[in-house]
């Protein structure tokens, strides 16, 4: 990856807005665009698929901008993490929609880079840049959740193949997935030192998903069960029972990237919408502002909470684009985004007074229907990606170097 001088970045940006220009599909700028709303994580339900945005999908992948810093033999950019920030922001401010949304490519794909042989990289990178493969992630278990290394599900070596058994939970959209990465034990005897990271093709005989309803409504978890599984010898990635290393570095991407979507115009979960606006509108108002001062004064503070959180994400993800990836301040910043992002659900409640506890029913406009089902949703911030008292461990033992308590 080359980096370039200020004139020549001038010159890629050009380059690169001349390009969004002409490649960006008309039906995507109107305001009503249709799409299917799967449609930008890929997979293979879309393969010839006419989908507007499956054809910007594609073209971004030609050249390699899904994933723009990854190396172009693994179909990615190529390029420098200077030229990949300015690529981001002409497309921020020409407001184009992302063009793939990706557990590959934001956990499975730098792993993979780290970890993976030769015919691994070649077999799957090219396919996450491309989009042609949804993944999910197979880590907690019933019995295995904040203490992820107490896994039971068990993978035996059967010669040609490996055979798994056993089952997950939480996987979020396993059943639109084509493949699963994978936490297993290959040895009972060991905890931390037992665990492999295998890659599986969910449409193996044996693998089965059930969705789970959640108290927002929503279904995007899952149970997964393997039963007498075979996967190919080949689809362990990196050495047996090395695993837990692979695994903490991608939780350490997974946590960056769950931040991420705190960042500028997201709010993960919770409902959208200027805080102070919508209090105004349910409040009474003085002199241009909320009359309840102390509501005031908690909105003003959360949301300079949040800009100072977004200025530090940005801060991280511009570090992380240098080649220093993701570090134990990524647990940091997820904790702080799920406490954040719950306070500003709980305000917005607040400021709703009654009109903010509907379910459903003509009593409730969509917006205060979605901002409930948004503060429930706000809860799972603190438990997906490592339970927020997890996360704080790693802060007192990676960051802050304390002793194990005695």
């Amino acid at each position: 990856m080359a980096d370039f001088g200020g004139a020549e970045l001038e010159a890629f940006r050009a380059e690169v807005r001349s390009w969004l220009d002409a490649n960006y599909p008309p039906e995507l700028r109107k305001p009503d665009a249709k799409t299917d709303p799967e449609a930008v994580w890929g997979g293979r339900a879309f393969e010839g698929s006419g989908d507007p945005q499956i054809v910007w999908m594609r073209r971004m992948a030609e050249q390699g901008w899904t994933a723009p810093t990854w190396p172009k033999e693994y179909a990615g950019g190529g390029l420098s993490p200077q030229q990949a920030r300015m690529l981001d922001q002409e497309l921020a401010a020409g407001r184009y929609r992302p063009a793939l949304l990706s557990f590959g490519l934001w956990m499975l794909g730098p792993v993979l880079l780290e970890y993976a042989n030769e015919a691994q990289k070649k077999e799957h990178l090219p396919k996450i840049v491309r989009g042609e493969i949804r993944w999910c992630q197979g880590y907690s278990e019933p019995g295995a959740g904040s203490d992820l290394a107490g896994l039971q599900t068990r993978c035996e070596d059967r010669g040609d193949h490996w055979l798994i058994n056993g089952s997950k939970i939480w996987t979020s959209y396993a059943n639109k997935a084509d493949w699963c990465f994978c936490l297993v034990r290959t040895d009972p005897a060991k905890k931390h030192e037992g665990i492999s990271f295998v890659l599986i093709d969910m449409a193996s005989q044996g693998v089965e998903t059930r969705p789970i309803r959640l108290i927002s409504g929503e279904s995007p978890f899952c149970e997964t069960f393997f039963t007498d599984v075979k996967i190919p010898k080949g689809n362990l990635v990196g050495r047996i029972n090395g695993g837990w290393e692979i695994a903490k570095r991608l939780l350490q991407y997974e946590r960056q990237n769950i931040s991420a979507g705190f960042g500028e115009g997201g709010t993960a979960g919770g409902a959208s919408g200027d805080l102070g606006q919508i209090a105004k509108r349910y409040l009474p108002a003085e002199d241009g502002g909320l009359a309840d001062g102390d509501l005031r004064r908690r909105i003003t503070e959360n949301k300079m909470n949040f800009q100072a959180l977004r200025q530090t994400i940005a801060r991280s993800a511009a570090e992380s684009r240098a080649g220093n990836g993701p570090s134990a301040a990524t647990s940091i910043i997820k904790y702080a985004a799920a406490e954040l992002a719950k306070q500003r659900s709980e305000l917005m409640i607040e400021a709703m007074g009654g009109q903010g506890l509907g379910w459903e029913g003509e009593g409730f406009a969509s917006d205060e229907v979605a901002a409930v089902r948004g503060w429930l949703r706000t809860k799972a911030n603190s438990i997906e990606g490592g339970t927020s008292e997890i996360n704080l461990n790693v802060v007192a033992k990676r960051v802050l170097g304390l002793p194990d308590p005695k």
